[in-house]
């Protein structure tokens, strides 16, 4: 089975996420996202979360990657882990806005592996 694989960058805008009743705070960050196809359903991934989600369709991968992200963030904040979380994947932190790791190269390589029977 062949995947159709490509990147494209989300971005992530303002999480709301609770520090007390009525007050809010915005966490912005943009994550390079790659969409590939397995058989009928869509995958959403980024590497500097490990997160995936899957979908029917490529808008309902997105829109469950997003959502997925968002969950993430709050739940992560809400614990009191989201620095410690983002620091150990490789995040950085100037000042108070968060930096996720660059990607530095996406590419397809060929593989020929003997196997034996």
């Amino acid at each position: 089975m062949t995947s159709v694989q490509y990147v494209q960058n989300l971005h992530i805008h303002e999480f709301l996420v609770r520090l007390k009743p009525m007050k809010r705070v915005n966490f912005n960050a943009v994550l390079p996202v790659t969409v590939i196809r397995e058989g009928d359903a869509f995958v959403a991934y980024t590497p500097v979360l490990d997160l995936s989600t899957v979908g029917e369709t490529l808008e309902s991968a997105k829109k469950n990657f997003h959502d997925a992200a968002q969950v993430f963030f709050e739940e992560t904040y809400a614990m009191g882990t989201l620095n410690e979380t983002l620091l150990e994947m490789g995040w950085r932190k100037d000042e108070q806005e968060w930096t996720p790791p660059a990607i530095i190269s996406h590419e397809s390589q060929s593989f020929q592996v003997p196997l034996h029977e």
